[in-house]
């Protein structure tokens, strides 16, 4: 099934839900008699249709996907992950607040204020000669994949209240330091390779209209620039002769911020209408999808320890971390299932049929919001 370039929906997923505990008809009944709770975010997601496209022949092999999926528009935004804060870590067990959010001028842009079991977290404001006018709208950085999990749980379960630890990826049971598989029927995940490689590189236009892949996540074979704005195929990276995007000086100032507002570079996006799949920061995958103790990067980033070497923007450049590591490289996204359909569970397993419910609930809630919630802004 084909989708049409730059097709893509506005998913707010809302709260309670928990009280539901069988798909029916008693199950609608129940969505509409809970109380309502606001959620706090809208994450904005494209469809990647051309299900069953063949991998790259490139080298890599990548990007072979069997089924249609939903994957974010943008990475995920401090301003996103700071409601994520505020709504489950008072206590903040899980250490999902790096300090360096609030304190490298380079990639800062949350605070926290108060004592354990009272922390607030804000938006800061820029550093710097000022890109933009709030940190909001950037990348989050100093995540690990445990952080991205529990954010994709916490989406999974509705924004609301409930554990970071189940939903998207049973982390409550997983080996010490050890990324565990998806739990089948959740509404978001991270990525696996094949899932984030196909939305940056695939196009079913090229090679006349057969399909096949760009180099760049720009619809692009040829080196990007780095200019800010609506010239098509630039990204956010350091280019020799030029330097950093947001300072176009090649002389590192430790005072300033670099980072881009996603969707910053307006007509650089991939056939299926991402942006900063190259460049901005690093983001997560879930490798092949086997637990495991390492897990991917891939995109490439702002900064200048490679000195322009633009095969860290491309599709051949693939790194692997620990999934405890952060940095003010790294950042993340989240696929989803399209809403025409139950997922696959296991059915031995209690959790992936409830699992299967709360993913099939907002299945049901995209469905209405498809009708009524198409729109593009960040």
């Amino acid at each position: 099934m084909s989708s049409s370039f730059g097709l893509s929906r506005s998913i707010r997923v809302s709260g309670v839900y928990h009280a539901c505990q069988s798909w029916s008809l008693a199950v609608v009944a129940c969505l509409l008699s809970a109380p309502a709770v606001a959620a706090p975010i809208t994450y904005e997601m494209v469809t990647v249709g051309d299900a069953g496209n063949a991998a790259d022949t490139g080298g890599t092999q990548n990007g072979s996907v069997a089924y249609e999926y939903e994957i974010g528009k943008y990475d995920v935004t401090i301003g996103q992950y700071m409601e994520f804060l505020n709504a489950v870590a008072k206590s903040d067990p899980y250490n999902l607040y790096n300090t360096n959010m609030g304190s490298n001028p380079a990639t800062r842009g949350i605070s926290r204020t108060g004592s354990s079991g009272s922390y607030d977290y804000s938006v800061i404001g820029p550093d710097g000669t000022a890109y933009g006018q709030s940190a909001a709208n950037r990348p989050i950085t100093y995540v690990s994949w445990f952080d991205a999990a529990r954010f994709a749980n916490w989406m999974s379960n509705g924004q609301g209240n409930g554990s970071t630890e189940s939903g998207a990826y049973d982390l409550g049971n997983a080996a010490p330091g050890e990324a565990p598989a998806r739990t089948p029927g959740a509404s978001f995940y991270i990525p696996d390779t094949n899932e984030w490689y196909k939305a940056a590189y695939y196009s079913p236009t090229v090679n006349s209209n057969t399909g096949g892949y760009y180099t760049y996540a720009t619809q692009s074979n040829a080196t990007p620039g780095n200019t800010i704005g609506s010239t098509a195929n630039q990204v956010n990276w350091y280019t020799t002769g030029r330097g950093m995007s947001v300072t176009q000086s090649q002389a590192y100032d430790p005072n300033q911020n670099y980072l881009t507002d996603v969707g910053a570079f307006t007509n650089s996006g991939s056939y299926y209408g991402t942006f900063d799949q190259s460049g901005n920061v690093n983001q997560w995958t879930d490798l092949d999808g086997v637990p495991g103790s390492l897990r991917g990067l891939r995109g490439g980033y702002w900064f200048f320890d490679q000195f322009g070497d633009p095969s860290y923007l491309s599709s051949s450049y693939g790194g692997q971390q620990n999934p405890t590591a952060e940095s003010n490289l790294f950042g993340f996204r989240l696929v989803g299932s399209v809403p025409s359909g139950v997922p696959e569970i296991d059915p031995n397993s209690f959790g992936s049929a409830l699992a299967m419910v709360m993913g099939s609930i907002a299945m049901l809630e995209r469905r209405v919001r498809r009708a009524f919630s198409r729109r593009t802004a960040v």
